[in-house]
């Protein structure tokens, strides 16, 4: 309990900074005369004023992103590698603060938010490390020519931030972006705007020049449809919804802009009687209970072969009783409250939903009463469910597991891929060539056999079918913020065919 006083103490003193969050344009803070409220989903109580960015300030923020590209995009690979490096050590130092202001405007617990300032910094290095090869392509010679291919920033980006873990996200999406050599008009999620103004703050004491990153608060319907819109911006980063994908994809037709969504998931955890069954529970409960089960990747549809059917759902339930809910910032908490009163009357109305369809409820199934009155729900399991009820469909991004059975390899592959999204797949069995088999007909954009989701940066990451488009990661990462340019050089010795000679 002391450690838990002394978090809260220390959050509301970093929090005491931030009693309204401004835009950040050209390299100048810019409060907006309206503003919204951002509340915790702790206690509900008022965090702090958001300045609500219009139109207008959409437009200073791309025009001073277009400005700064002229520069930016000619710096070298090695001085941004420095710069982005110096953001990193900076990210590091206020480590502590951006874990509490975290847990405190998301709901997400410090047991998994005090990670979220060093993957950040790793983001940073990792692609600072790459900068000075972004612009690299391919020597392709032929018999006669030589072609060469050379990559060049694409120019000014907008990026779209979600809610569930915006710092390590906006990372993820702008260290790439910087490296490559372009700009950024940053809009973040308006449920979870704390800890991108902090990270807007250490880019420009990091030593980055004014316009290269600029960050604009506000709405998604003014702000982020200003945005997306603006002739200027050159392409769109978004993580969130594949409902809200699709908007933006209607959004930048008029300008033809590119597009990199990361979107939702109905991800399959698929166990066969052959698994190693301790540690794949150990997998299914972290996969959809850690990070609130708010989590595009979370393992949310658990597919177990009917031999070990009821075995499996019998040691899952016993976790899932255990976790410990309670207030984010007390180091003991698994499971924190949802992050805001829409999302969670979301998720219980899925409580309803699953009764009236027939599932059984094992566990939970009930908002929970948590300290401070908050937005919690009792970790859920539904279990005699079949792949056609809306607890299996739909996104419910929520502490909550629907279990299915499956009878051997080709049924759990049908089940798995009947489903709009095609994000992540998980996949447990002690049989090589099985789990093989098994990755290759899954249709998601990452799997892992015997394996939680584990983070590795040089390797893409993206999904298929309604869960995105394009891929981050390593070199993908340029690939999108960069233009690829071929350039054929003619020896001298090829003959070029000869028109109207007299």
């Amino acid at each position: 309990m002391s450690k838990l006083k002394d978090n809260i103490a220390k959050a509301d003193s970093f929090l005491s900074k931030y009693s309204v969050l401004s835009h950040h344009i050209d390299g100048v803070s810019v409060t907006s005369k309206n503003t919204f409220d951002n509340h915790s989903p702790i206690d509900k109580r008022l965090l702090c004023k958001v300045s609500k960015g219009t139109a207008a300030d959409i437009d200073k923020a791309a025009l001073s992103s277009q400005r700064a590209f002229q520069t930016w995009s000619r710096v070298s690979g090695k001085n941004r590698r420095d710069i982005l490096h110096s953001i990193a050590d900076a990210i590091d130092k206020r480590s502590e603060e951006i874990a509490l202001l975290e847990s405190l405007d998301t709901g997400q617990p410090l047991k998994f938010m005090a990670k979220a300032a060093t993957r950040g910094a790793e983001n940073f290095r990792f692609f600072a490390d790459k900068a000075p090869e972004a612009a690299n392509g391919l020597s392709m010679p032929t018999e006669d020519h030589m072609n060469y291919s050379v990559r060049q920033p694409l120019g000014p980006i907008g990026v779209i931030t979600p809610w569930n873990t915006p710092f390590m996200l906006s990372t993820w999406k702008i260290a790439p972006a910087l490296a490559a050599g372009c700009t950024v008009v940053h809009k973040p999620a308006e449920f979870s705007p704390l800890t991108a103004t902090i990270l807007a703050d250490i880019a420009t004491d990091a030593g980055l020049p004014a316009g290269v990153w600029n960050l604009v608060h506000g709405l998604g319907e003014v702000a982020g449809r200003s945005l997306t819109e603006h002739p200027a911006i050159k392409a769109v980063a978004f993580v969130g919804e594949s409902r809200t994908g699709s908007m933006i994809m209607r959004q930048v037709s008029d300008t033809l802009k590119r597009v990199h969504f990361e979107l939702g998931g109905k991800n399959p955890i698929i166990v066969f009687d052959d698994a190693d069954l301790d540690r794949a529970v150990d997998a299914a409960v972290l996969m959809i209970y850690s990070l609130n089960g708010e989590r595009c990747t979370s393992s949310s549809r658990l597919l177990v072969q009917s031999t070990i059917y009821d075995q499996f759902i019998e040691k899952i339930a016993a976790r899932v009783r255990a976790i410990n809910v309670g207030h984010p910032l007390d180091p003991a908490t698994e499971v924190g409250p949802l992050i805001h009163e829409t999302h969670y009357d979301k998720v219980c109305g899925y409580f309803k939903i699953a009764e009236s369809d027939g599932a059984q409820t094992v566990v939970g199934g009930a908002a929970h009463d948590g300290p401070g009155g908050g937005y919690y729900v009792k970790p859920t399991l539904f279990a005699k469910a079949h792949n056609d009820m809306r607890i299996a469909q739909e996104e419910i991004f929520g502490p909550v597991l629907t279990a299915i059975p499956f009878s051997d390899e080709q049924d759990a592959l049908r089940i798995a891929n009947a489903t709009q999204y095609g994000l992540a797949g998980y996949v447990w069995t002690q049989n090589s060539g099985r789990g093989l088999r098994m990755a290759n007909g899954l249709d998601a954009g990452m799997i892992w056999v015997n394996s939680e989701n584990n983070r590795h940066l040089p390797a893409p990451f993206g999904g298929m079918k309604a869960s995105g488009i394009g891929r981050d990661g390593g070199d993908w990462s340029f690939e999108f913020y960069m233009e690829t340019k071929n350039v054929c050089l003619a020896y001298g010795t090829h003959t070029i065919p000869v028109l109207g000679k007299l």
